[in-house]
């Protein structure tokens, strides 16, 4: 009686399943267990979130022998990274150099800044200077919303069918390579392209827009706009895909219209995208392009269509021992191209964006 009087009153005390053992008795062995899982459990979910579980830190062979399908998936694009773009890198040295092909690479002696003093006083570099600075605003100003204004029209579409139709004819474009967009804009806007015969028709004089200099800014923003939009458009795309479908019926439910559920709802869910392509595309700023210029650049003159890219083009290749003036060039390039993204990126970070990497 006294054993199990003591026993009831452990029950009813609201002890936990298992200790419930009378006094002598041998405690079950499946009770260990049970109170490592528990310790496990309050360690997980202790008060105030203090307790953590830690992960056990995996080996570097292991994670080898685990990941190595993946790791020789992105081998080819290491080595296409190692070999065009780090491996040139250590050669930027030639730009403090008085260098010459001609001899042994230890042989040319250094001379510190005089290419980047020539190189800022020479006039050309001016002109392509200022002309990429145009070309590239341009495409900040206005190809760069273009972009987000189509993939907010495309994610308004409500037919599946008419949205993927017309999803893939603007962004084929960006497929095309530079020689083919420059080859359709002339057959159809060129001196004998189709909008020209049909002028020569009516009656009118034919368009001179694909060699008139004061016009170029105008035709590459045309071309801009129709290979490049599309890209844009479908990172976009991916960004309203990830924004929860319940806050746009929560907003309606509360009498939201639709431009104040743009407003509130999709362009802040957008938002981090946004920062993150326009740092990206600061840093890039001075890097416009090099086909589509260069196969213009004969009918509008180089005074218009010479950028940073034709320039250390016409410089290194082209002339006689530039190798080191254009290896500034490009240097000048890197540089500035880096400094915009730090700016740009501390500048997202104050405004409370996470940008391009996070903070430490």
């Amino acid at each position: 009686m006294l054993r199990s009087s003591r026993a009831t009153s452990t029950l009813e005390a609201g002890s936990p399943p298992g200790d419930d053992v009378l006094p002598g008795a041998s405690r079950p062995s499946s009770s260990r267990p049970r109170t490592r899982r528990a310790k496990a459990g309050a360690t997980a979910h202790g008060a105030e979130g203090v307790g953590t579980i830690e992960r056990r830190r995996i080996p570097l062979r292991s994670r080898l022998r685990r990941d190595w399908p993946l790791l020789l998936l992105v081998l080819p694009a290491l080595l296409q990274l190692a070999f065009f773009f780090y491996l040139p890198s250590a050669f930027s040295v030639i730009a403090f150099m008085d260098y010459s092909p001609y001899r042994p690479f230890w042989e040319n002696p250094i001379i510190g800044f005089t290419y980047f003093q020539m190189l800022f006083q020479d006039p050309y570099f001016v002109s392509a200077l200022i002309n990429t600075l145009q070309f590239a605003g341009a495409q900040l100003l206005f190809v760069f919303p273009f972009s987000i204004m189509l993939a907010l029209v495309v994610h308004g579409i409500m037919s599946t069918v008419l949205r993927s139709t017309f999803q893939s004819i603007v962004y084929l474009p960006y497929f095309f390579s530079w020689v083919l967009v420059v080859t359709i804009f002339l057959q159809v806007l060129g001196q004998d392209g189709l909008l020209s015969r049909w002028l020569v028709g009516i009656g009118a004089e034919r368009l001179q827009i694909m060699n008139d200099p004061d016009t170029f800014m105008l035709l590459a923003w045309m071309q801009w706009t129709w290979k490049d939009a599309g890209w844009g458009m479908i990172i976009f795309l991916a960004a309203l895909a990830a924004i929860n479908p319940s806050l746009y019926e929560a907003a309606a439910a509360d009498g939201a219209n639709r431009w104040q559920r743009l407003w509130h709802i999709t362009l802040p869910g957008i938002r981090p995208v946004i920062v993150l392509l326009l740092i990206l595309q600061l840093g890039g700023i001075l890097t416009v392009g090099f086909e589509q210029y260069q196969l213009q650049r004969q009918a509008v003159g180089w005074g218009t269509a010479e950028v940073l890219d034709t320039f250390v083009y016409y410089r290194t290749i082209l002339a006689s021992n530039g190798e080191s003036i254009g290896t500034a060039a490009g240097l000048f390039k890197g540089v500035i191209g880096l400094l915009l993204i730090l700016a740009a990126n501390n500048v997202a970070h104050r405004l409370g964006e996470q940008g391009v990497y996070q903070r430490s």
